[in-house]
């Protein structure tokens, strides 16, 4: 069994309320992730899973407890958002939003960046003459494929994965969702999967935590919760399961 690169210790997020006490978004949560994990996060929207994802990522504060990665280098953790449209500059050129990343983190020399964006985009799938492409001439699937390539150019060792999928078809969810797990085997990455959609998280992880009204409410093993949940709030989200897994072994 790997050791925990992530431990969480009773963590709290709150939202000031101008005139009232603070909204308590995450409530007091404790859980590990192993390296090289593919680790679900799941809940109803409001829950309080992409509070918990922005606080791991240093993107809100956290108001008690703490979260504790392993020691890693600057950039080793990763953010992987729902709106992969939205989350890239229009303005710019899908080769010139990556050469940003790259020059903004002095990641290799300026003549070796084509060639290092070039690997990026064939590690996702898609091919370099997207380089020339404007967001908004790209599909959402592709878009999101740019997200996962720029945030691969960190080198990362963990990935956290926002809704990475809710945004697309089932076709293309099977589609990202092999692509995370290919890269994770290839990378030896660990991924943190946030998803609203129990059959999203059940194709692909290990373990999981479900989440509702900021709490967590069941954990386990991945294929034990599903067989057998013990909360009905866990029953409740998977009685509304589709089968993105008939189209992942399509």
């Amino acid at each position: 069994m790997n050791a925990p690169i992530l431990t969480v210790n009773d963590l709290v997020v709150e939202y000031p309320r101008p005139g009232k006490p603070p909204f308590r978004a995450v409530k007091g949560v404790s859980f590990d992730v192993r390296e090289n994990e593919f680790f679900g996060i799941v809940g109803e929207s409001g829950c309080g899973k992409s509070t918990l994802a922005k606080a791991l990522c240093g993107l809100q504060p956290i108001a008690s407890g703490a979260a504790a990665f392993a020691s890693m280098p600057r950039g080793a953790v990763q953010m992987i958002f729902q709106d992969a449209v939205g989350s890239l500059n229009p303005r710019k050129t899908i080769g010139d939003a990556l050469t940003e990343v790259l020059a903004v983190h002095r990641l290799y020399p300026p003549e070796g960046r084509a060639a290092r964006i070039a690997t990026l985009l064939d590690e996702v799938g898609l091919p370099p003459d997207v380089t020339a492409a404007y967001p908004r001439e790209l599909s959402g699937g592709q878009c999101q494929r740019i997200s996962i390539a720029r945030a691969l150019a960190m080198n990362p060792r963990v990935i956290v994965a926002d809704e990475p999928v809710s945004a697309l078809d089932v076709s293309v969810q099977a589609r990202v969702l092999n692509l995370l797990a290919d890269l994770r085997a290839r990378r030896n990455l660990t991924i943190l999967l946030i998803s609203h959609d129990l059959a999203v998280v059940r194709t692909v992880c290990d373990r999981l935590i479900v989440m509702h009204a900021g709490e967590i409410v069941e954990r386990g093993d991945a294929k034990t919760v599903f067989s057998n949940p013990q909360h009905s709030y866990t029953k409740t989200l998977l009685a509304a399961v589709p089968d993105v897994a008939a189209a992942l072994n399509a």
